[in-house]
């Protein structure tokens, strides 16, 4: 005889529509190009309002208990047929996780849905090796969280890949004396003992011009006015087999005294354009010494670069800086 199997039926459906004017919860970054948490202007606000937040418990009619209830994660729907799970909702038990991640995975499957994304926080990582045998695999992690995800059709994954490049900018200033700012830094790397401009990646959220500005003023103490950006370097397979891109950038310099960093500068000062060129380095390296040609010909007026400009754009309804040479 073959035990009969029990029943499932859906007992609760939660839908939330929930806008960013401070309400209880609001979705985490990703970070991801191409993946936008949903979003429409809202009814009466005018601010953008986040897809609906489904939460569905499915029980057993042949219990009453509520300790054999089974719940789907907490998820938002995305733009493109895929699931955002909320990290804030998450069971603490492992074993309770794994329950509600297989069940909320079958369930994805008979709706056709596509690419899940599970952003797990530090306190959470006990339930990884759970995701990881259900099938997740990484995408890439931050200070704080690790991000994981699942593609569902058999057809190959369209979901972006993880982050493939890290921004650094170098500082070109230069005096009335038409001297030019350097720095030795203390680094085993290739340019050890060498002068050279001022370098660095900029931060999270910093703009370009800005972190131009911030490593000047760290590694130096000079202050600087951006003035426009000249040329930009693009390398492959750099830290962490990462692509670099360096923008350099010519600043203005508002202060002479010099300052170092003494943890990352072993040196800095005001050299001639002679003296710095003339090293066995910018001598023997192409890109260095065009660098340094072009920063030139731009402050004698033989050449323009870019300048920033701030604008609004549609795409995300926010002001964000476009870099271009003035239209005449």
């Amino acid at each position: 005889m073959v035990a009969a199997q029990p029943q499932f039926k859906t007992v609760q459906v939660i839908s939330v529509h929930v806008c960013d004017q401070g309400f209880p919860w609001k979705p985490f970054s990703t970070n991801l190009p191409g993946l936008k948490i949903g979003s429409s202007p809202g009814p009466s606000s005018g601010g953008n309002c986040v897809l609906k937040k489904e939460g569905i418990r499915v029980v057993s009619p042949n219990t009453a208990s509520p300790n054999l209830t089974l719940d789907f994660l907490d998820v938002w729907d995305d733009e493109y047929d895929g699931i955002i799970i909320d990290p804030e909702s998450l069971p603490s038990s492992a074993k309770a996780f794994a329950s509600a991640l297989r069940a909320s995975l079958a369930n994805w499957k008979l709706k056709g849905k596509k690419g899940i994304w599970l952003k797990m926080l530090k306190e959470q990582a006990d339930l990884v090796p759970i995701a990881i045998q259900e099938g997740f695999d990484y995408h890439h992690a931050e200070p704080g969280y690790i991000m994981l995800t699942y593609w569902i059709p058999v057809e190959p994954c369209t979901l972006p890949s993880s982050p493939s490049h890290q921004i650094g900018i170098a500082g070109f200033v230069i005096n009335d004396k038409r001297e030019i700012l350097v720095v030795k830094e203390k680094c085993p790397c290739s340019c050890a003992g060498v002068w050279k401009l001022p370098t660095g990646y900029i931060n999270k959220s910093e703009e370009i011009f800005s972190g131009a500005i911030r490593e000047v003023k760290e590694e130096t103490g000079v202050d600087t006015a951006f003035l426009e950006m000249v040329a930009f370097r693009h390398a492959q397979l750099v830290a962490f087999e990462k692509s670099d891109l360096m923008f350099v950038c010519m600043l203005k310099p508002l202060s002479s005294e010099i300052k170092i960093e003494e943890k990352e500068i072993q040196d800095a000062k005001w050299i001639a354009l002679d003296e710095l060129v003339g090293q066995p380095f910018y001598l023997e390296d192409q890109m260095s010494k065009r660098i340094i040609e072009i920063c030139m010909a731009t402050y004698d007026s033989h050449y323009d670069g870019f300048i920033a400009h701030e604008l609004t754009s549609k795409f995300d309804g926010n002001l964000s800086y476009l870099y271009y040479k003035d239209l005449k």
